[in-house]
């Protein structure tokens, strides 16, 4: 009897380390001594501290994992737990993460901010329902185009050689509309398409060309803004259940904590970035008024289509314009006032 307790209690001792140490394996485009990786491994320790080792991470940056395709692939193998995502990337996981890529559906970051109060945590939800825990989302900025020659118009847009990111249903259909025939790219491959001409022109944030090494590659960038992107850390939730549920708690909090941060340290440097490539050199090109009156009116079909697809669903798409209405309705108001 004795002996069968003493294997009793070894068994359980066993399972339970078994289910509340973890290693998470976590793959980043982002290079090491990036914004990103910086404050991902100031998260790791103070979850490694707080749950006495119970928890903690192994971070693979700078791609040595592959792109993104390559790294969902990983995990669903399990080699990989989780990675830092751009949100394109996991549109078949949850499609209505691509609700703020619309293009030239917002004018203004303050029109963001208000949006995201209203709809983030319906994103995050939808990645949890659908096998990723994620934490938030982080500001990546506004997407310009970057480009080798000027692009003020809608038929310079047309001759150039434009990148979008593979998989990208929106920028698909938005490039589409416009007459353009795209190139799809996976991120990691974009510098040296830009570098071999088999691309002339990219969009992206300013710091994610810095980031990436664009800002080399392009002589031009064309100020309107075309569509909002981001990024977000997600875990594959089945590897995440594993931990015990107290230690959840504290992987939701430090690392929500660190998803803010970026978020708020994405939009100070953007600022940063944008002075950065006008002093190397960039030119800032503005499209003509005609350009981008008919940007908008191609856009506005395309933009219909995807929701009518099924490519965004129809009740995420009547949430974002509602907010949209009421942030502009909101500002009317207040400048009649004064």
């Amino acid at each position: 009897m004795f002996i069968r307790t003493l294997f009793l209690i070894a068994t359980l001792l066993l399972f339970s380390e078994f289910s509340y140490a973890l290693t998470l394996k976590v793959a980043a485009l982002s290079p090491d001594g990036s914004t990103w990786m910086r404050e991902l491994r100031k998260g790791a320790e103070e979850i490694k501290t707080q749950t006495q080792g119970r928890v903690k991470f192994k971070f693979y940056p700078g791609g040595v994992m592959g792109d993104d395709k390559t790294v969902l692939r990983k995990m669903r193998v399990k080699q990989l737990h989780g990675a830092a995502f751009s949100n394109g990337s996991l549109n078949k996981h949850f499609p209505d993460i691509q609700i703020y890529n619309l293009v030239m559906k917002f004018r203004s970051l303050e029109e963001v901010d208000y949006v995201r109060q209203k709809m983030d945590q319906t994103i995050i939800k939808g990645l949890e329902d659908n096998g990723l825990v994620s934490f938030g989302i982080s500001e990546i900025g506004f997407a310009y185009l970057m480009s080798q020659k000027p692009i003020r118009s809608i038929n310079e847009l047309r001759a150039r050689k434009v990148w979008i990111p593979e998989g990208n249903t929106v920028a698909a259909e938005a490039v589409s509309a416009f007459s353009v025939t795209p190139i799809p790219l996976p991120l990691r491959d974009v510098l040296v398409a830009l570098q071999t001409s088999m691309v002339d022109t990219v969009a992206g944030s300013p710091i994610g060309a810095l980031t990436l090494q664009w800002h080399t590659q392009v002589n031009y960038l064309t100020q309107l803004p075309l569509s909002y992107i981001y990024g977000v850390l997600a875990l594959d939730k089945k590897m995440f259940s594993k931990i015990s549920l107290d230690d959840q708690k504290i992987v939701r909090t430090v690392l929500s904590r660190v998803s803010e941060k970026l978020d708020k340290l994405a939009r100070e440097d953007n600022i940063k970035a944008m002075e950065a490539i006008k002093k190397q050199g960039i030119k800032i090109v503005t499209p003509t008024e005609e350009a981008s009156r008919e940007l908008a009116e191609l856009i506005a079909p395309a933009n219909h289509r995807l929701t009518k697809s099924g490519k965004l669903s129809e009740v995420s798409v009547q949430h974002l314009e509602k907010h949209l209405n009421d942030y502009r309705n909101k500002v009317v108001e207040t400048n009649a006032t004064q």
